[in-house]
Order: C-alpha cells, then structure tokens, then sequence
C-alpha cells in the first residue's frame, strides 16, 4: 500500500517512526505503551508523538493519522453514551471486515482484529465492556465513518494548536442506535469481577 501525499507534512524523523509501526496492531502497541493523561487537551498526532502520552480522542487521531502513513485511509468512528463519557475510534479494513484502533482508560475499549463484518457488529463487541463507574453498560450508538482527510486544509495532523474542530464535528454527525429504549431499560449493572477488570491499571487524578 502506498501513503498518500499529505504524510510529507510530518518530518522525515517522525515519518520513520510512523512507519516503523507497520500494521494496525503495531499502532495499538504504541497506544498501549504510551501512557494514558486525563488532562482536558486536543493535541494533534505530532504532539502525541513528542509527548508520548495520550487520552482517547488523541489516541484515535493519532491512529488515523498512522493508519495513513502506513496505507490505510484515515477514518474514525465516534461512539455516544448514556450517563458516561463518549469514545473515539481509528478504523480499518481488511477484506472486507473491520477492524479497530483505540487508546482507553478501560481495558476493553481498545483494539479489535479486523473480523466484524459491519461497522454495528464491530460496535456491539464493545457494549458488554463499555461501564461507567457504577457499573452501567452505558454504549447507545455510533457514528458514520469520518474521513480526516476531510480536516487536511486545518493541518489537522501536524498542527500545534487545539484540534477540538474534529470532536466538534463528531457532534453534528448523525449516530445510529445500537439498542432500543426497552432494551435499555432492562439491562443490569456489570458483575463485580468483569468491572474490577474492565478498571485494570486504570489512570487516576
């Protein structure tokens, strides 16, 4: 796969890093290794690099934007909740099955093997392991496929200002629903076991 032109607006240093990632799941290493910040920020893919350290929306910019690099075209998927916090997703695929990149607080909200059939089978596989704090599966729906292209002419991935442009258009975008209102209203707290999992190595304040 090729990288399209819009990667020269890296440095060569920070191409080479990008590119040393290689596939989906090389980028997710990155995400994992880097640590997880719960300052209230915006940065771009180039200050995720420099800074090595990243919280959800951030780690999905970042993805796209390696996921370009290395050949892939750079789209996200924005998730909404209910009572809880929404989450922000690098996707991709792979003959014909999609596949996710993620950077999480919580254990189950990252990576997903490119096997979903369709964007609704690759958001359901996160609704068991997307809680708020009191136990409640929170996941209501998820959003079209956006293409950060879309963003080059705000220099989106290279940028040292705020890139809250993005997160601001994910709102206006239209979301599909993934349960009913009944459903929702039938569903229980998460066990014990699976939550205190779901909380593995968690960053705090």
């Amino acid at each position: 796969m090729r990288t399209d032109n819009t990667s020269r607006d890296f440095s060569p240093a920070e191409l080479r890093r990008l590119r040393a990632l290689k596939t989906p799941h090389g980028i997710q290493r990155a995400l994992d290794a880097m640590p997880y910040h719960l300052a209230d920020s915006a940065w771009s893919p180039r200050r995720v690099l420099a800074e090595n350290t990243s919280h959800c929306y951030e780690g999905a910019l970042f993805a796209a934007a390696a996921l370009r690099v290395n050949g892939y075209p750079p789209l996200i998927i924005d998730f909404e909740a209910e009572h809880d916090t929404d989450h922000v997703l690098a996707i991709y695929k792979v003959d014909g099955c999609w596949g996710a990149v993620a950077k999480s607080n919580y254990t189950g909200c990252r990576y997903r093997e490119p096997v979903y059939r369709s964007l609704r089978e690759l958001a359901l596989s996160y609704f068991d392991v997307y809680f708020n704090l009191r136990g409640d599966r929170t996941l209501r729906t998820f959003s079209r496929p956006v293409d950060m292209k879309r963003f080059d002419h705000l220099d989106w991935m290279t940028t040292d200002k705020p890139v809250w442009f993005v997160a601001e258009y994910l709102l206006t975008i239209a979301h599909t629903p993934l349960i009913s209102t009944a459903q929702a209203k039938r569903l229980y707290r998460l066990d014990g076991r699976s939550y205190r999992a779901g909380l593995l190595e968690q960053a705090k304040k």
